[in-house]
């Protein structure tokens, strides 16, 4: 291995982590409120539940049209977009603006911490419940579903 060069799972891992703590001021607890009373309508939390929008489980760190049984616009499966924190809140920002052609009719979050909060909330949905260890299964399952740097 070369010097400076990580292997695809670590690479992950490690901007997962970093990607987190960029936005790490933003409150998870404040970001569910926001979530129940802007998203929720549209997005579940739970894995494998879409509804109107695809689920937002273990979306950071997910590329962009990512759940595999969900119908995207083209403009979002041609996005080539990974969902990082900085993607998130520039998205989530204004969804239309920021990616023309998506489906999504939410106007966006113009509050800069509202966009922080929800997005430190996205951060914490990692595993299923029952999971004994959420940073391990996260990266395990995103390295299996081919998450990994392409």
């Amino acid at each position: 291995m070369k010097l400076g060069r990580f292997p695809p799972a670590a690479t992950f891992v490690l901007t997962s982590l970093l990607g987190a703590a960029v936005h790490a001021a933003g409150d998870p607890a404040r970001g569910a409120d926001i979530f129940q009373q802007n998203c929720s309508i549209c997005h579940s939390k739970e894995p494998g539940q879409n509804l109107v929008g695809p689920t937002l489980f273990a979306v950071v760190g997910r590329p962009a049209a990512g759940v595999a049984d969900f119908p995207y616009s083209a403009a979002m499966r041609g996005s080539g977009i990974r969902w990082t924190t900085s993607q998130l809140m520039a998205y989530l920002k204004a969804p239309r603006k920021y990616l023309p052609g998506v489906k999504m009719a939410f106007a966006g979050l113009p509050n800069e911490k509202d966009r922080e909060n929800v997005v430190a909330f996205l951060a914490t949905l990692r595993t299923a419940p029952g999971s004994a260890d959420s940073a391990a299964s996260h990266s395990s399952n995103a390295a299996q579903a081919g998450y990994n740097d392409r």
